[in-house]
């Protein structure tokens, strides 16, 4: 398109510099917000070109907000937020204040502006506030939840069973209008912040659209932290010698998305029509699942081939067993994935993670 005002939130961040590198490619303004948090970021200002505004600063930083959208801004691709599994509720508090009122305050700031000059809202969501997939029973074949309980799971009793006749239930991919269940702090906090920008942006007359990522991953993800996506946890047991530790049995399925594509689906939708879209959310995934081993075996054959996966034993609760995307309605926007599971996996094992101070292996 060319030429658009954006605001990035979180722009430092892994998925969010790959919105400013999109951005940039086809000559857009950006600036970008973010407070460059020591868990996922070195201490050294990002290597941003001239033409990016940045600005440290906390996402609650009303007076940040306020004075950046002052200035004139189209889009907002808010990317900051608290992310990952985290440590349960001993930063509880941590999530709700990022994610509900970091926010709030953004969309305070936003409808604080005159009516002609407020910006759309693509928001960062994610596929953990479905908690579990879709599921029909195989005997029944009826849809069934796939809730599982601890005691099932120190049985080591891995697929979720009918409520009713207690057999096997059969994935299925889960749309956009599968009821919610979020079954972390961080899944209940991103959940919250679709309801707040959805509500927010009616009141305001302001167009949100929430995309919800599936499993993303590629460059520039965060490592040694445990705030780290599944396939960048998996990469640095590798490159530390270490075989990837797989929870469960390794079946669970997943959709893996390269960054490139989600980076791409938020422009699609930032472009889109606003009546078209607005209020609108989207699976961004690939629509191909594949097993978690799968990923881990895949990228032991770039980085160590001798190191064979290993079953952890155990399992953590609040993990969804299946969970993939039914990618349809996005791909009526025009949206298809151009990085295929093979080619994306290769490429991350050889492409450098984002370095953390923290350390979680020894």
């Amino acid at each position: 398109m060319g030429n658009v005002r954006a605001l990035v939130t979180g722009g430092a961040g892994f998925i969010g510099s790959h919105i400013v590198d999109a951005l940039l490619a086809r000559g857009d303004h950006v600036c970008v917000i973010d407070s460059l948090d020591a868990r996922v970021h070195s201490d050294v200002p990002p290597n941003f070109s001239d033409g990016v505004g940045f600005v440290r600063a906390d996402i609650c930083s009303s007076s940040v907000l306020s004075n950046t959208l002052s200035r004139g801004v189209d889009v907002v691709f808010h990317e900051a937020a608290m992310v990952g599994l985290g440590k349960g509720g001993a930063d509880a508090e941590e999530y709700v204040t990022t994610n509900i009122i970091g926010t709030s305050r953004l969309m305070r700031a936003i409808a604080d502006l005159p009516r002609q000059s407020r910006p759309r809202v693509v928001l960062a969501s994610t596929m953990a506030i479905y908690g579990e997939g879709a599921y029909i029973c195989r005997a029944c074949r009826k849809p069934r939840g796939g809730t599982r309980n601890a005691t099932d799971l120190e049985r080591s009793q891995w697929e979720p069973r009918c409520d009713v006749c207690n057999q096997p239930l059969e994935p299925q991919a889960v749309t956009e209008d599968h009821p919610p269940h979020p079954g972390t702090v961080y899944a209940i906090s991103k959940l919250g912040q679709e309801y707040l920008c959805m509500t927010l942006g009616r009141e305001a007359d302001v167009s949100v659209i929430a995309l919800r990522y599936h499993n993303v991953y590629g460059p520039r993800m965060p490592r040694n932290t445990p705030y780290a996506g599944v396939a960048s946890i998996f990469k640095s047991r590798l490159l530390a010698g270490l075989s990837p530790l797989v929870y469960e049995d390794g079946n669970q399925l997943r959709d893996f998305i390269h960054v490139t594509d989600i980076a791409q689906a938020n422009l699609l939708v930032a472009d889109a029509p606003p009546g078209e879209v607005a209020f609108q959310a989207y699976n961004v995934g690939t629509g191909r699942p594949h097993r978690i081993l799968d990923f881990a075996q895949e990228l032991a054959k770039t980085l160590a081939p001798s190191l064979a996966p290993q079953f952890a034993g155990s399992f953590r609760l609040g993990d969804a067993r299946h969970i993939f995307a039914d990618t349809s309605k996005i791909a009526r926007l025009g949206f298809r994935p151009s990085v295929s599971f093979e080619d994306g996996v290769s490429q991350f094992a050889k492409e450098p993670t984002r370095a953390s101070p923290q350390v979680v292996f020894s």
